[in-house]
């Protein structure tokens, strides 16, 4: 396993003038000025007297200096600490306390927010968008920031160029990074990642997933997250691919357009993105009679789903290779829809914990309903009598595998089984050719009075596939499941007409269920489910 720092700097080097790190529309660098401003920010760490080890955290909107942020500080052997934009501002002066951080990164309308009081520890933040200080509470690194050109000249009197580029490779084993997976002031959950476990998970992907400086990149997911930082960022990046950031959520329009100019050869995404892609554009097309008829003849339906087909992977912009899922379960329905259409689409499945990754199969040996296999950077097990047949806890242990949490001993210790597997809280079986079928969260298991198993997650699925459901999360009240439904909004249902929906989609779900899993009663949201930045429903809100 190569260091993923070595792929850096050989990338680095070797497509010095080749573009970067981009925001879509807008500022670009190069490999080479990504390099430069890297090697400018180690001055500026140094004066400030940072050690490493020692804690930097960046809470800003994705952008290409986020970008160069992270990797100023990853390539210094400084401790990185992404914090999502979006929490709170108590949650950040929270977060940067607990986290020791010394410096941090983010930009002038969030630092207008945080109360620097919170934070004593901090010396100097730093705005993403221009590199300005916005606080310094040291004058000599004031005054060193002041003077980075004079120290930036001294320190490389012939020029900055490909040859100064060195980034450490001795410390598979330090800390790289601390990942809190939610922004509580109640015992946060810091993920300790080392580069190893970067390292691991990046030459996975280079391997199975090979990406090229020929590529390009659309980068939507949260930088602050896992899933986003490694698969959208780093593993392409260490090989030459261009990273575009979109920075903002995007409008359909602007993201279609941004598809067509970047072309990126993959798709990361969570499945509500194709779910919501399915509902509006292919449905409405299947349903029509003539194609309904048409698709149901053997040949016939090989044109139809193959002009379905191009027609979507055009909208993305034509390249793409894979549209790789993750975060949550792809609904089967739409998943036996996709197949025949002949999508090149594949689920994924993973955790902070993992860096991300625990499974993986390319979209053409991908078995639907699962998750991938496990990669071969970690042992996965199930905790189960018969791991084929009765659900289990999912357990991983290898170079994948996070170090414990920040601060956090008692959490630490209750992650890891006494061999030094890890507890994923996930719960699924084994299938006969490796795969991994995920049948729910072990905290979200609702037990019947009769003693039968069941899992939320597959009975909202059947929910979902109900005529104007969007969403649902199934609780259990009393014994009884009851399903909470947000339903789409162009329906314009009134009270009498939403009423029977909400009849029939209790009726249509419990035939499609078993007598144990029936639902009792459907109640309709008013809005949308609260969401964590993987797009996954905070179902802790709704009981």
């Amino acid at each position: 396993m190569e260091h993923y720092l070595a792929c850096l700097e050989h990338a680095t080097r070797s497509f010095w003038d080749k573009s970067a790190l981009n925001n879509y529309q807008g500022e670009t660098f190069t490999y080479g000025q990504m390099a430069t401003s890297i090697a400018r920010f180690h001055l500026v760490f140094e004066a400030a007297g940072i050690r490493k080890g020692d804690k930097i955290a960046i809470c800003a909107r994705n952008s290409a200096r986020w970008g160069i942020a992270f990797l100023a500080v990853n390539t210094y052997e400084a401790v990185v600490v992404p914090i999502l934009a979006d929490f709170t501002p108590d949650s950040v002066d929270y977060l940067v306390d607990h986290s020791e951080s010394l410096v941090l990164f983010t930009n002038e309308d969030k630092w207008k927010s945080l109360d620097i009081t919170r934070m004593p520890a901090l010396r100097v933040a730093v705005d993403t968008e221009t590199w300005r200080l916005l606080y310094c509470g040291d004058e000599k690194i004031s005054q060193a920031y002041d003077d980075l050109d004079r120290l930036f000249t001294e320190r490389y009197p012939d020029g900055y160029g490909p040859d100064d580029v060195h980034f450490p490779t001795d410390n598979f084993d330090d800390l790289a990074a601390i990942n809190y997976t939610s922004g509580t002031s109640s015992a946060p959950k810091g993920v300790m990642l080392t580069y190893r476990n970067f390292s691991a998970t990046i030459d996975f992907g280079q391997r199975f997933i090979p990406s090229s400086e020929e590529y390009t990149m659309l980068s939507m997911l949260p930088m602050a997250h896992m899933y986003g930082l490694v698969y959208e960022f780093l593993y392409p990046l260490v090989n030459g691919t261009a990273i575009y950031w979109l920075g903002k959520t995007p409008t359909p329009t602007m993201l279609l357009k941004a598809f067509s100019d970047v072309k990126p050869y993959l798709l990361i995404t969570v499945p509500l993105v194709i779910e919501k892609i399915f509902k509006s554009k292919i449905k409405p097309a299947l349903d029509k009679p003539a194609v309904k008829i048409l698709s149901a003849i053997p040949g016939i339906n090989c044109i139809i789903f193959k002009k379905i087909r191009t027609s979507l992977l055009n909208a993305f912009g034509g390249n793409i290779q894979q549209i790789i899922m993750g975060g949550a379960a792809l609904n089967p329905e739409i998943e036996r829809w996709l197949k025949r259409i002949g999508l090149p689409y594949t689920v994924g499945y993973g955790m902070t914990e993992a860096a991300p990754l625990l499974a993986y199969e390319h979209p053409w040996n991908f078995a639907p309903g699962s998750c991938g296999k496990p990669v071969d950077c970690a042992d996965i097990r199930i905790d189960s009598e018969d791991p084929h047949h009765i659900a289990g806890e999912i357990q991983a242990k290898g170079e994948n595998i996070c170090l414990g949490y920040f601060k956090n001993p008692e959490a630490s210790a209750n992650a890891f089984t006494d061999d030094g597997y890890l507890r994923t809280g996930d719960l699924g079986i084994m299938g006969p050719h490796g795969d991994i079928f995920i049948r729910g969260r072990s905290k979200n298991m609702i037990l019947s009075s009769s003693g039968q198993n069941i899992y939320p997650e597959e009975v909202e699925a059947v929910v979902n596939n109900q005529p104007y459901v969007v969403e649902s999360v199934v609780v259990d009240r009393g014994g009884k499941l009851v399903a909470l439904v947000y339903l789409d909004d162009n329906a314009n249902l009134g009270p009498e007409d939403a009423a029977d929906a909400l009849e029939a989609i209790q009726n249509g779900a419990n035939k499609a269920l078993p007598s144990y899993e029936h639902i009792t009663k459907v109640e309709r949201m008013a809005e949308p489910f609260q969401k964590t930045p993987k797009m996954s429903i905070r179902r802790f809100l709704y009981k």
